[in-house]
């Protein structure tokens, strides 16, 4: 195995990672290996937690005001410092600031595609993004994917490391499962911008939409998610490692997707809007949403 994967190019041009793969009778998950997480002191983990749970009450909070509350936490970490926690861990105030995503120059650009599109059907638009998660005196990351017609959480995943590679395991085992979008919108993040990222979207004709400049809450559907989960369930429930947390997050999707109402869905389940849009053959034209452009 080790020497077929040794034989993919992630570089080729002309032949995608999936499509190598294939060719060499290798899974595409397996061909992607682990890479270490990047080190973080105690002190840094200390921090990331507090601020982790004031960006879950507090969304609006920048990096002066994460310093701020540091402090009261006996952390002293400079403006720059926290800023580049806040990065890693993928939270940014809610606050609309200009030139607060933006990509690398070496990333392609990607055009954003949801402005003033009528959302009428389950699978048009998947929203995509991934958070942080202590666990112990570390943390892990969770990917998620959510139906923006239905809200329905489609495919989630824990992993230890915040490689480009894990997002695509993540958008692979929820195609197989519930199919493919024909939009997947995203932040502007390194991962999304990822080579290996690209050519999963690509290879299933999804066309790829990103949050540009100023278009701060276009992910706010998955990342107002993020929160509840973590106000409602992580912060509030005991787990030792990777596999009771992940118990603990799979019981709430379920609890989430299937029974929990929403005012904004008349009063339904996601998964009732979900799978009634997917058997339906003209859904009503006063449901769904509108992005405003």
């Amino acid at each position: 195995m080790d020497c077929k994967k040794s034989l993919v190019d992630r570089e080729n041009p002309d032949i995608t990672v999936k499509r190598q793969c294939e060719l060499l009778g290798i899974p595409r998950s397996s061909f992607y290996a682990k890479r270490k997480p990047e080190g973080f002191t105690e002190e840094e983990e200390r921090a990331m937690k507090i601020m982790d749970e004031a960006h879950t009450e507090n969304s609006y909070y920048g990096a002066r005001s994460h310093m701020k509350n540091l402090a009261k936490h006996g952390i002293e970490f400079g403006r720059h410092h926290v800023a580049r926690l806040m990065e890693h861990m993928g939270i940014r105030s809610t606050a609309p600031q200009p030139k607060t995503s933006t990509p690398a120059k070496k990333h392609p650009k990607i055009p954003y595609l949801l402005r003033g599109l009528p959302i009428r059907h389950p699978n048009q638009v998947w929203a995509t993004d991934i958070t942080y998660v202590p666990l112990g005196r570390g943390h892990v990351y969770l990917s998620a994917i959510i139906d923006l017609f239905s809200r329905f959480i489609v495919g989630w995943r824990l992993h230890d490391t915040i490689e480009a590679e894990e997002a695509v395991i993540c958008m692979e085992q929820t195609i197989e499962r519930y199919g493919c979008p024909a939009i997947s919108n995203s932040d502007q993040g390194s991962t999304y911008t990822a080579q290996c990222y690209i050519d999963c979207l690509s290879s299933h004709s999804i066309r790829q939409s990103m949050d540009g400049v100023r278009r701060w809450a276009d992910n706010v559907y998955i990342e107002r998610w993020f929160r509840n989960l973590k106000h409602d369930c992580i912060y509030q429930t005991e787990y030792k490692n990777m596999r009771e947390l992940r118990h603990v997050i799979a019981e709430y999707v379920d609890k989430y997707n299937y029974k929990r109402l929403h005012s904004s869905l008349d009063y339904a389940t996601p998964a009732e809007w979900y799978f009634s849009g997917l058997n339906a053959v003209n859904f009503p034209e006063d449901k769904g949403m509108n992005l405003a452009a």
